[in-house]
C-alpha cells in the first residue's frame, strides 16, 4: 500500500489542547517503550523519531536523559515544548523537521526510538526515513521501532467520518525486516502491544470485535504490534 503523508498539522492544530483525545495520544509513553527505560535499555542522547506531543520525550527527560523530539507538525512541537517548560523538563528539546530528510544531527544518538511512526508514513517513505535516522545514529547505536502489526485490525475497514486521522499501513514482520535491515543490523523482531483510546472509535466500525483485543488496566485497547530492537554496527 502507498499513500500521501497524512496532515498531521492540521490534525494538531485543530485539536490543540484537545489533543488528549486523539486515539494515539494516551498521555505517556507507550507502556513497551516505558519498559525498556525501566530497564535500563535507553542510553543517552536519545533521537525521539516522529515525536508528535512528545509524552515519549518528556518521560525519556524525567529519567535523566537528554532527547531531540523531531515532527513534521509545528502545532505538536509548541504543545511539547510547553509540556516540557510546564513539567520543568530542561533537556528535551523539540525540532519541526520531516524525519524523511533531517539533517544536522550525523552520528549523535546513541538510542533512536520510533514508537508508532513507522506504519504512518507512506510506503514509499520508509527507505528515506530509515536512511535518515541511521545517519543520525552513533556507531553502536540502538533503534527501537514499535509499529502495528497485520493483525492488528481488519484492513478494510473506515473510520467513522469526523475521526481525526487515517487508518496506519500495517505492516507484516517480513516488510518490517526487509525495511530495516537495509541498514541496520536486526537484533529481534517479537510481538508486542501498542495501547490506544480506540474502543469507542471501534465500537463504531462494522466488521470490528472489541472481543477480539484485551484491555489494558486503564480501559485502553492493546492492538497487536511489534517490537524491533536493531543497531548500528559500531
Amino acid at each position: 500500500m502507498t499513500g500521501e503523508l497524512m496532515d498531521w498539522e492540521a490534525v494538531y492544530r485543530e485539536h490543540g489542547v484537545f489533543v488528549g483525545r486523539l486515539a494515539w495520544n494516551i498521555g505517556e509513553a507507550q507502556p513497551e517503550i516505558a519498559a525498556l527505560i525501566r530497564a535500563g535499555k535507553i542510553r543517552s542522547d536519545v533521537l525521539d523519531a516522529g515525536c508528535g506531543v512528545a509524552e515519549l520525550s518528556l518521560a525519556l527527560a524525567a529519567h535523566g536523559h537528554t532527547v531531540v523530539g523531531i515532527d513534521l507538525s509545528g502545532s505538536a512541537i509548541a504543545l511539547a515544548e510547553r509540556a516540557a517548560k510546564d513539567r520543568g523538563l530542561g533537556t528535551a528539546t523539540f525540532v519541526q523537521d520531516d524525519i524523511t530528510s533531517f539533517t544536522g544531527y550525523d552520528d549523535r544518538f546513541n538510542t533512536v526510538i520510533d514508537s508508532t511512526l513507522f506504519h504512518s508514513l507512506p510506503v514509499e517513505a520508509r527507505d528515506s526515513y530509515i536512511r535518515a535516522v541511521y545517519r543520525a545514529a552513533a556507531p553502536g547505536a540502538s533503534y527501537y521501532v514499535l509499529v502495528f502489526a497485520a493483525s492488528a485490525f481488519p484492513v478494510d475497514i473506515e473510520l467513522p467520518r469526523g475521526t481525526p486521522g487515517t487508518i496506519p499501513k500495517l505492516v507484516t514482520e517480513e516488510e518490517l525486516r526487509e525495511a530495516v535491515s537495509q541498514y541496520w543490523e536486526i537484533d529481534e523482531i517479537r510481538p508486542a502491544s501498542i495501547h490506544a483510546n480506540l474502543a469507542d472509535i471501534f465500537s463504531l466500525i462494522p466488521g470490528i470485535s472489541l472481543d477480539n483485543y484485551e484491555f489494558d488496566e486503564k480501559r485502553r485497547l492493546k492492538i497487536p504490534s511489534f517490537l524491533l530492537t536493531a543497531h548500528k554496527a559500531g
